[in-house]
This record gives C-alpha cells, structure tokens and sequence, in this order.
C-alpha cells in the first residue's frame, strides 16, 4: 500500500497496548508513527520516558513546526493539540480541549487523513469517551486504512465503540497482536 504515516489514538487503558504495539516495532521500521495518547495536563515529564524504556525507535515529543521523519515514533506532548499540515510539519495549539482532552485525537486524525489521504493507517485504541471517532471516519473518507481494538479486549471499550459507530466499514477491528501484525507485514 506505501503507507507515509501511521496514527494511533488511546485514552484510558491504552498505555499497556501502546506499550506491546511499540515494543514490537522493529529498529528498521521506516514509517513515521504518531501516538496521540490522552494524558495528565500538568505531568509534562514521564511518560515519553516509559515509552522509550521498550521501544527500538526514538521516540520524541515534536515541537511546532518540526518535520516528520522516517524510522521515528512521534508522542503528542501534553496539553497541546497537534495538527500536521500539508507540508508534513507538526503545529502545536493550545485552543480549547475537543471532547475534554487536549491533545485530542479527532484534530490530530483529522488534520493527518487531509494530508496522506490514501497513505495513511489510523488505529483507535481504548478509551473513556468519543474522542477520536470523527478523526477516524475522516481517514476512512480520504481513503485512509481504518482500524479499531477489538472491543471485547479494550479495558475501556467506549472509544472503540464510538468509533464503530461512527465508521460504518471500518477496515479492521484486531486485537493487540492483529495489530502488531499489521504494522510488521506493511515494514
């Protein structure tokens, strides 16, 4: 397929899936992978460090303006909303939260699949509200690669529910290892 971006979004319970998913990322994986992970407003430091404990990729917080690259995992800093614009740069905001999270993942989603169309895979992992639906079904629409966590393994199913309602022909629904699989058979 040649996909240029892989986009996952997570709230509540998905940290231990992120965590597997990004473990089992090879050192060669060349597409750019974005995590856009609900998280604390006020805990700036922490987390970006668990991740890097068990992956073989870098993994880096962008900064506005800062360019996509191949062979990088890319984590949504805390408490700002992340776009990528048209010229595969990041943008950073710090409007108003979008379903009472900032970053949300609709924006980050949504502003991806208007920029990779076709090149781009969204997963959309557990969660406690609706966030990320709307961003999923605007991949769908551009043509994208849509995939949700199994439901029945999600610790908190709400997001991936939400998201099945919304994407009426989701490509996927996979659990963790399905989606493991995936993301090594398209290196």
């Amino acid at each position: 397929m040649g996909y240029r971006l892989i986009i996952i979004g997570g709230s509540a319970g998905s940290f231990q899936v992120v965590n597997r998913i990004i473990s089992q990322m090879p050192s060669d994986f060349k597409i750019p992978v974005v995590l856009v992970l609900h998280r604390l407003r006020h805990v700036r430091h922490g987390f970006e460090e668990a991740l890097s404990q068990k992956s073989k990729l870098p993994i880096i917080e962008p900064e506005d303006k800062s360019s996509l690259k191949p062979g990088r995992i890319y984590l949504a800093p805390a408490n700002y909303h992340l776009y990528i614009e048209v010229n595969g740069r990041f943008a950073l905001s710090t409007e108003k939260p979008v379903n009472h999270s900032r970053p949300a993942i609709d924006l980050a989603f949504s502003s991806a699949a208007v920029c990779f169309r076709e090149k781009i895979a969204g997963i959309i992992l557990s969660g406690a509200n609706k966030d990320g639906a709307e961003g999923l079904k605007a991949i769908k629409d551009y043509g994208g690669m849509t995939i949700v966590q199994d439901p029945a393994e999600a610790q908190i199913p709400t997001m991936p529910y939400a998201a099945l309602q919304k994407v009426k022909n989701v490509d996927h629904i996979m659990n963790t290892n399905e989606i493991i699989d995936f993301l090594r058979s398209i290196n």
